[in-house]
């Protein structure tokens, strides 16, 4: 069912024609995949596309050719990444793409749809159902307060009135060392609620700075 469509030692031109044709077509769904199932970016999503194309056209480039294959890792151990890493989820489509390249480039091209297919609907699945999300939405709460306030349980009384659960994760000293920024994960009893938190909160800082927003969870969104 999966055989390669390449029956001879070497490659044809319509061999290589079909594969990086095929491999451009999934890299399209890919992208559209990673479009629907979160937040992206533009230039990722073009990347996607091409990526498939680009890897299945180095192995075919390699085919079995040592001299090839030692200026293709040399070529590539002069590229510098200067961009930042990725999130997990960027970096699964990356290895995605990679995946169908090589794929595609040995001709075998069922396979990869088929791969493509089950992969991007399982994506999907686990986008609609919202596997792996918190019932209860976590949120960043930062408190600035004046240096001459003791930051510990000064808004015990607030918490316990509106919060499910509050972490202190961080304290640092802000505007020269005279004021500290409190930085707490939060889970509220009530969303309504928020803005009379705050309120009470602002009260006690003498009405200076107060952030609350949804946790940053790049370093491991999917």
């Amino acid at each position: 069912m999966f055989e390669s469509i390449i029956t001879t030692q070497q490659m044809t031109t319509s061999d290589q024609l079909i594969c990086m044709a095929a491999a451009i077509i999934l890299g399209f769904i890919i992208s559209f995949t990673y479009i629907k199932t979160g937040i992206y970016s533009k230039n990722f999503c073009r990347t996607l596309v091409i990526m498939p194309i680009l890897i299945s056209a180095v192995m075919i480039l390699v085919n079995g050719n040592l001299g090839t294959s030692v200026a293709v890792l040399g070529a590539f151990s002069l590229v510098r990444f200067r961009s930042l890493q990725g999130t997990s989820r960027d970096i699964s489509f990356i290895l995605f793409t990679m995946t169908i390249g090589l794929a595609t480039s040995m001709g075998y091209i069922k396979f990869a749809v088929v791969l493509t297919i089950i992969i991007c609907i399982i994506i999907f699945f686990l986008s609609i159902v919202n596997y792996g999300e918190k019932r209860g939405e976590e949120k960043e709460l930062r408190i600035t307060i004046p240096e001459n306030l003791d930051y510990n349980g000064i808004f015990d009384d607030i918490f316990s009135k509106y919060l499910k659960k509050a972490t202190l994760v961080s304290v640092r000293t802000t505007n020269l060392g005279s004021m500290y920024e409190i930085c707490y994960k939060i889970n509220l009893y009530d969303e309504k609620q928020e803005k009379n938190m705050i309120d009470d909160i602002r009260c006690k800082n003498g009405n200076l700075n107060i952030v609350c927003g949804r946790l940053n969870y790049s370093q491991e969104e999917l």
